[in-house]
């Protein structure tokens, strides 16, 4: 069988501060769903063509292809994976890291705007519009230089949909609130790191990999801005390609077994 080439993706970590200390968004796959069905993971997905167009390059706040592409250690295009995480976070949970003609971080809390950019969502969600058109008509700046690159996952080797996602984290602008799209994403939940592990280890949450072991770093930090001051200190990230073993345990590279474990049958099951 030819061997599937993992597609480009991105992934947002939105983070806030609360009264219950480190907080981050979760959202949960529809339990129908042909792919990851019910399981809570971060907002994302494969990029588009569109978002490595020269206009939406030209848009971005903060930082350009060359700099981004560096810091993903590819030669180009790297700036479309952080447009893709701004445009999935709003896609998928209603949040959007822009910034407003004036520089100023959008709020979405006015009635009227609520309303009107709930209204670009449907038309992205259905495939009527591009992104490019929201930010242009309102325009928009995508807050590039809010998100922050920690960590690249890619699907094991023998999965059915295999992807090479990069992970990135933001904290959630404080006016805006988070809505699921209650069609692939029927819920979603504020949820500090630890306690969100508390539930995948009692079996209320399924999770992938990728996701626990995001959680368990996050679970280091008190604060939103310690929590991004640590990953803004990564250098040299390395790519992590789980492999399956016979048993079904899930490893990681430096993990007694992984170099034997190799492609399994069981792999097709696996997916960030």
């Amino acid at each position: 069988m030819a061997e599937i080439i993992p597609l480009p993706a991105s992934t947002v970590a939105l983070v806030r501060d609360s009264a219950r200390g480190l907080e981050t968004l979760l959202m949960q796959r529809n339990l129908k769903s042909g792919f990851m069905a019910g399981m809570h993971l971060f907002p994302g997905g494969g990029l588009d063509a569109a978002d490595a167009s020269a206009e939406a390059c030209s848009l971005c706040a903060g930082l350009d292809d060359a700099a981004a592409s560096r810091l993903l250690g590819v030669d180009h295009g790297g700036l479309a994976y952080w447009m893709a995480a701004i445009r999935e976070s709003f896609e998928e949970a209603g949040v959007l890291l822009a910034y407003d003609a004036h520089g100023n971080m959008m709020l979405l809390d006015e009635p009227d705007e609520i309303a009107r950019f709930s209204g670009y969502r449907r038309t992205l969600n259905a495939g009527e519009r591009e992104f490019i058109f929201l930010l242009r008509d309102e325009g928009l700046r995508p807050a590039v230089d809010q998100l922050v690159y920690f960590s690249r996952w890619i699907t094991p080797e023998g999965a059915p949909r295999r992807y090479d996602t990069r992970f990135f984290v933001a904290q959630a602008p404080a006016a805006q609130e988070a809505l699921h799209d209650n069609h692939e994403l029927i819920g979603h939940i504020w949820m500090n790191p630890g306690a969100a592990l508390d539930r995948f280890r009692s079996g209320e949450f399924k999770m992938r990999t990728p996701t626990v072991k995001t959680l368990e770093q996050f679970s280091a930090y008190e604060t939103a801005q310690s929590l991004l001051a640590a990953m803004r200190e990564r250098r040299d990230i390395p790519a992590m390609l789980p492999r399956i073993a016979k048993n079904g345990a899930r490893l990681l590279p430096g993990d007694p077994g992984y170099e034997e474990a190799g492609s399994t049958e069981g792999q097709g099951s696996w997916s960030i």
